[in-house]
């Protein structure tokens, strides 16, 4: 299977390269994108890192790049192709299991339209994740700071996709083939491929809903444990100022290989946006996370991780391409699991703002 793929990529690679369809010079695009930002945690943590589970925005008290790429991209009618290489607080986080140059690489996939009357394309390579409705980009993003549910899930996925979307452009079908749960490089002692699957569904200009699973491991073989996720949403146009984003995770693993029982961990999100006008906006949210036996979020406590949090943000757009932000946000625990000095609480609380921009 995995000579297949790298068969497959090879294939749609030279395609774009050589240039099968026509092309000319506005085939060709560069764009690129740059978050700085300034986060102040209460907790005052010693080595300015944020607690583990925060990959993006993570250092306290500096001024720090959170995530900047250069990109280019190839586009015709039937081949595509991007690459993008990054840098920032969030590459050194989420990148940080990846060898050598792979730890830049944003994006690095290639793509050819399999079919000449309906909309079917074979991705391959380095690819954003199929789940979540948060991305890295945080401009794309109705909040400053990422929920729990999307910093402890994909951002990034490397494998082949296959995506329909019928000629309505109500309906997109996906399904993948993985290197594993955000891995470019598959975990070493690890023979299986993972796989994914993506049903989006556009019910009217208002209504937006998502429905992806992911099915694999995380472990080497020798310590085997079936993963089963399922990620869903839905993005709703109340007025034309209020949109709300409702969210949904929860996925079990094995307990230890083989066995029929399994552990499960969830995680819920709702987020309400108000659009003063085309440049002021706010954004409040509310999530919980539940990993009482710790499957992607060690706590070494009676409860676990079992985390509510809060937050609220104000954005200035003075500029289409320009955003900035000040954002406010606590979470509260069921346990003393925030390091506070030489003690630990139940509570931590941040301050964060930052500015963002695409060109």
């Amino acid at each position: 299977m995995k000579r297949v793929l790298l068969l497959v990529y090879l294939h749609i690679v030279t395609i774009a390269v050589t240039g099968q369809d026509s092309t000319n010079k506005n085939d060709l695009s560069f764009s690129g994108f740059a978050e700085v930002y300034y986060l102040y945690d209460f907790s005052k943590p010693a080595d300015g890192n944020r607690p583990a589970f925060n990959y993006s925005h993570n250092r306290h008290n500096e001024f720090n790049l959170n995530l900047g790429f250069a990109k280019a991209s190839f586009a015709t009618e039937r081949v595509k192709a991007n690459l993008a290489v990054a840098a920032g607080t969030y590459i050194n986080a989420n990148y940080a299991a990846e060898p050598g140059v792979l730890k830049n690489i944003f994006e690095a996939n290639a793509g050819f339209k399999l079919s000449k009357k309906k909309n079917l394309w074979l991705d391959a390579g380095i690819l954003p994740s199929h789940i979540g409705f948060e991305s890295a980009v945080s401009k794309d993003c109705w909040t400053l700071t990422r929920s729990i549910l999307a910093e402890n899930s994909p951002y990034f996925e490397a494998g082949a996709k296959l995506t329909y979307t019928t000629d309505d452009g109500k309906w997109i079908l996906s399904g993948m083939a993985l290197n594993g749960w955000q891995r470019i490089t598959r975990l070493s002692g690890n023979s299986l491929m993972s796989w994914g699957t993506q049903i989006q569904f556009k019910y009217s200009e208002k209504i937006f809903l998502n429905y992806s699973t992911f099915i694999g491991t995380d472990k080497p073989d020798s310590a085997r444990l079936s993963r089963f996720f399922h990620n869903i949403y839905g993005i709703f146009t109340i007025t034309n100022k209020i949109g709300l984003i409702l969210g949904f995770d929860i996925g079990t693993e094995e307990k230890g290989p083989g066995t029929n029982n399994s552990n499960t961990w969830y995680a819920p999100v709702g987020i309400l946006k108000y659009t003063i006008n085309n440049k002021w906006a706010v954004a409040g949210r509310i999530e919980h996370y539940n990993d009482k036996n710790g499957v992607i979020i060690p706590a070494r406590s009676a409860n676990g991780f079992q985390t509510t949090g809060y937050s609220l943000n104000i954005d200035y757009a003075p500029v289409k391409n320009v955003v900035m932000r000040l954002e406010g946000r606590t979470l509260n625990s069921m346990d003393d699991i925030f390091s506070n000095g030489s003690a630990f609480t139940k509570n931590n609380t941040l301050v964060s703002s930052s500015i963002a921009i695409n060109f």
